[in-house]
């Protein structure tokens, strides 16, 4: 990105930018799988509020979601895909371009 203004920030992944899903994906980058009760223990969000967003971003492929059962308990495990991540370090790229211009760096 040469030329970093303020309006760059309309063209961000508005999918990862809003602040659940930013939370979500940024504990999913970090970790190879993780189960849908530490994502809600970590991100604070409801089991509602978390499937739903969970649902979009796999919908968008950013994500897979599995079920499997563990000592006869369901488990829904969450890990981010290869495009997944790519959408968030580009998403991390632009934002860190943006704040370093809004900084005067």
């Amino acid at each position: 990105m040469s030329e970093v203004d303020l309006r760059d920030l309309t063209e961000v992944d508005r999918l990862i930018h809003e602040p659940a899903r930013l939370v979500i994906t940024t504990i999913l980058y970090t970790v190879k799988e993780a189960d849908f009760t530490f994502l809600q223990r970590e991100s604070g969000l409801t089991k509602g509020n978390l499937s739903s967003h969970l649902s979009k971003l796999e919908e968008a492929g950013y994500i897979t979601i599995r079920k499997q059962f563990l000592e006869k308990k369901p488990q829904t495990l969450c890990a981010m895909t290869k495009t997944g991540r790519k959408a968030f370090e580009d998403y991390r790229d632009q934002f860190n371009q943006i704040m370093k211009h809004i900084n005067g760096v």
